[in-house]
């Protein structure tokens, strides 16, 4: 047997990708498992996007390597999007960088500014591939408190107290996830201010800001913000094209460069076709994100009235993709109260602690479930509730 890398020892499994096999099991069982637990947008992506997908896919000389920094259209694409939106002047050639998901970007910034050693601010709760890359590229986590009686922001006066010396790199995430926490110019004015203080690299992954939310937001709108900050976007969630792999890194020129060296010695480019629909699905107007967040609101209330049902609170000022909300206090914790509705009832729904010691309390379900799934999800959770 050869011996893995040390790496291997510091991260375990995606916490979702054990319970999907876990809840496969218990399918194979005839349990007919509800799944509430991952965001993954089920309604589909712009009709339009797809067909200029089909048509360049079928269309000759579009199945060859592409460029690292993706086609000029795309670019150009992601520039108008963020001028148009969040208010934001991006130069296409060398301020924005495509990337294969957004997820991807947390390595290659990664990989890109940190060396082994170097601390890293990581959001407890938060989203665990913060954590798990800081710890893969070997660096230090410290993890900084979000609260709910701090409105799920920073404690700027606790991490004052804390040794910030060779710490490099601070992750944030607003519209917050798993939190619903939206965003607000106060927050990222302090979280730019806090990087130019201590000479910190502020990474803000938003992928959120167009579900159910009127104003999207972008941390790079902030003044100074380039010369501290980097963002990652992606069309996952906005675009419903999860399964697509299309996201960006945008900010400074100096910064994309330091990204790029990772990113062309990890990837051949992504293919043409994929690229081409990008472009047609960030020119889709007003009338796009409003027909899907519609969906988004009537799916929303049958959450709340689930929620309701357990007996847990929720803020219905969140925005995101999810509902976060507090469990009763008769459930010992998070997992507890999951484990009792995957058992009871047949429904999975995610337990907060997943996100970090902040969210033992706490437990989320997604929206990317249809309305006929989720009212059959709060009759189940009802019925054995009712039976215990």
């Amino acid at each position: 047997m050869i011996t893995p890398a040390h790496r291997t020892t510091l991260v375990n499994e995606y916490y979702f990708s054990v319970k999907l096999k876990e809840i496969d099991e218990l399918n194979k069982q005839g349990k007919k498992i509800i799944n509430l637990g991952i965001g993954n947008p089920d309604m589909p992506a712009p009709e339009s996007a797809i067909a200029e997908l089909v048509k360049s896919a079928c269309a000759k000389g579009t199945n060859g390597y592409q460029s690292y920094i993706g086609i000029p259209e795309l670019r150009q694409a992601f520039s108008k999007w963020y001028d148009k939106y969040y208010r934001v002047r991006l130069n296409p050639d060398d301020e924005i960088l495509p990337l294969i998901g957004s997820k991807e970007g947390i390595m290659h910034i990664s990989m890109a500014f940190l060396n082994p050693g170097d601390k890293v601010l990581v959001p407890d709760p938060g989203y665990p591939t913060y954590r798990a890359v800081s710890q893969i590229v070997g660096a230090n986590v410290i993890d900084y408190d979000l609260k709910k009686e701090n409105s799920w922001e920073p404690d700027f006066e606790q991490l004052e107290r804390i040794d910030l010396r060779g710490v490099k790199l601070m992750w944030v995430n607003y519209p917050n996830m798993p939190t619903g926490q939206p965003a607000n110019y106060e927050l990222f004015s302090h979280l730019i201010e806090f990087g130019h203080k201590h000479n910190i690299l502020i990474c803000n992954d938003n992928p959120y800001s167009f579900i159910l939310n009127d104003k999207p937001l972008s941390l790079l709108e902030i003044e100074g913000a380039k010369d501290v900050a980097l963002e990652l976007n992606s069309m996952s969630k906005s675009h419903n094209m999860a399964g697509f792999r299309i996201g960006v890194v945008a900010g400074d020129s100096r910064y994309i460069n330091y990204v790029l060296k990772i990113k062309s010695n990890m990837d051949s480019g992504m293919y043409k076709p994929l690229q081409i629909a990008a472009v047609n699905a960030l020119s889709c107007d007003e009338s796009w994100y409003k027909k899907i967040n519609t969906e988004y609101k009537l799916r929303r209330e049958l959450v709340w009235q689930i929620f309701d049902a357990t007996g847990a609170n929720y803020d219905k000022n969140q925005t995101g993709l999810f509902v976060w909300a507090q469990i009763p206090d008769s459930q010992k914790d998070a997992f507890e109260y999951s484990d009792h509705y995957l058992n009871k009832a047949n429904v999975f729904l995610t337990p907060g602690t997943i996100f970090g010691t902040n969210g033992s309390r706490f437990a989320r379900i997604s929206l990317c479930c249809n309305q006929q799934t989720l009212k059959e999800a709060l009759e189940r959770i009802k019925e054995a509730d009712k039976n215990n």
